[in-house]
């Protein structure tokens, strides 16, 4: 379908709608960029680090992603949030690889909102982010879930947010890196939470809280963008 939508319409960058190719350099440049520190008004309890506010080509691939089917979006942000991990090994924020496996978990999105984009995309992401780390083993489990009740957030307060995910995030496992994938003469692993765009905090507030509960340590969150 998307060879035949190309076909019909002039390919364009997700991000700037520049001609010509689906993710153009200028906004490979945005997103490859050491990670920041933010604190969103829900405290999930963890260090929390963006690839930079909700604008420019982080909002508009986003969107494109998410809301227009454009799939190919998930490469460039995997990418990117495999370069901020990077920087963060490098500022000290995480553990490098040889003394701690890494472990990425998605944030989990409402299953009919999943099913409406064709799966999710964050999870996309965050399993292209693992190939890149390769020749690390990087493990990317489906954990998170979201319940049945979760209606879509746009327009909520933080405090509706908040209350609208309590208690609605289940864990469907138990983390824990088989032997072979551990990285040799490691003893630990770094959980690192994973989502598109923070907005409130709501969301990995209470992801942090249910897999906390389990006896997972989260190190923090990264996300493509912040509100």
């Amino acid at each position: 379908m998307r060879t035949l939508l190309d076909l019909v319409l002039p390919l364009e960058c997700a991000g700037c709608g520049a001609p010509g190719e689906s993710w153009c350099s200028v906004c490979s440049v945005a997103l490859f960029v050491p990670p920041i520190a933010v604190r969103p008004r829900v405290d999930p309890g963890v260090p929390c680090w963006s690839l930079g506010t909700y604008s420019g080509p982080r909002r508009t691939g986003v969107i494109a992603l998410k809301e227009r089917g454009r799939r190919s979006v998930a490469r460039p942000f995997g990418r990117a949030l495999a370069g901020a991990v990077g920087h963060l090994r490098e500022a000290g924020e995480i553990d490098p690889p040889e003394l701690s496996s890494l472990i990425l978990i998605c944030a989990p999105s409402r299953a009919r909102a999943a099913r409406a984009r064709g799966g999710d995309p964050v999870l996309k992401c965050a399993r292209i982010a693992a190939e890149q780390l390769v020749p690390e083993r990087v493990l990317v489990p489906e954990l998170l879930r979201m319940s049945g009740g979760v209606r879509d957030s746009v327009g909520l307060s933080a405090g509706q947010r908040q209350h609208n995910v309590a208690g609605r995030i289940e864990a469907v496992g138990v983390v824990r890196p088989r032997s072979d994938a551990r990285v040799a003469g490691s003893t630990d692993f770094t959980v690192l939470l994973i989502d598109d765009v923070i907005t409130t905090g709501a969301t990995l507030a209470e992801s942090a809280r249910v897999l906390t509960g389990f006896g997972v340590p989260v190190a923090g969150a990264l996300v493509v963008a912040s509100a």
